[in-house]
């Protein structure tokens, strides 16, 4: 395991699937969620966005969907023209899965599924074919009749997964999608997802506060700092797949990777002693 500085190559250039430099997103109200923030995300990689609450992971994600524009700064994604400050940018094969699965509750699972493809009018004909891959990719094939009252936590993300995939999007953006799951369904999810990205090798940035799930799935983990967050350590994780998070191996890099988010924190002081 060692540091990595990310190449400084556009998106695009030797296989960059996304390029973010000298990023800041300011609201309103005066708060600054990010920034400066530089990041590289090479083609077919999985990097873990790991930090604190309020340090813009959420939002570097948003930004990069084109779901919001940067204050400053620009934001690359492959084959696509650049989006500057202030700027839009065209739609992308990007899927995003949100920390709630969002789905529509009037509907089939079937119907959740198909809406990205509505949105982009593709022919029924050939929508029906994607919906019907899509859902037996995160196995829910027998299931596209129901709806998502009838379903379990588990089944709706992997839904709401299947939803990001049907369009098959080049970059999965993941916020934080299995934080609200048990324990057993949490592991089961990843592997899941796992497979998923081995076999097809979209591009994957995943958000989490677990140390654990970053290590067990990324091939770096990105440690952020407090807001406005910056990345403050880039930690390529060499352990060979598939991991067991019982192994010594395994729980060395934990710790190490835990250390480093907290090592810029400033630990609190103590309060002085009362005087007498």
């Amino acid at each position: 395991m060692a540091d990595r500085v990310p190449p400084d190559r556009g998106a695009d250039a030797g296989g960059l699937a996304v390029r973010l430099r000298g990023v800041t997103k300011a609201y309103g109200n005066g708060v600054t969620a990010l920034g400066p923030f530089d990041l590289d995300v090479r083609q077919g990689e999985f990097v873990s966005l790991l930090g604190p609450s309020g340090c813009g992971k959420s939002t570097a994600l948003r930004l990069i969907a084109g779901l919001a524009a940067p204050t400053k700064g620009s934001v690359q994604v492959s084959r696509q023209v650049s989006r500057h400050a202030g700027e839009g940018r065209a739609g992308q094969a990007i899927g995003f899965v949100f920390q709630e699965p969002t789905l529509m509750p009037w509907t089939s699972v079937r119907e959740n599924v198909r809406l990205p493809l509505k949105l982009a009018h593709v022919p029924q004909a050939e929508a029906d074919g994607l919906v019907s891959e899509a859902l037996s990719r995160v196995g829910l094939s027998d299931f596209a009749a129901s709806y998502p009252r009838e379903l379990s936590g588990g089944m709706k993300m992997r839904v709401s997964l299947a939803r990001a995939l049907v369009t098959d999007p080049d970059i999965l953006l993941m916020d934080e999608p299995f934080a609200a799951l048990d324990a057993l369904t949490r592991r089961t999810c990843q592997d899941e997802l796992l497979q998923l990205w081995a076999e097809t090798k979209f591009t994957v940035l995943f958000v989490t506060h677990s140390v654990e799930e970053a290590v067990l799935l990324a091939d770096r983990v990105l440690v952020m700092s407090a807001g406005p967050g910056r990345i403050e350590t880039d930690i390529a994780i060499d352990l060979p797949r598939p991991r067991d998070v019982s192994s010594p191996e395994f729980n060395a890099v934990r710790r190490d990777v835990a250390r480093r988010l907290t090592s810029h924190i400033a630990p609190a002081r103590a309060p002085a002693p009362a005087e007498r």
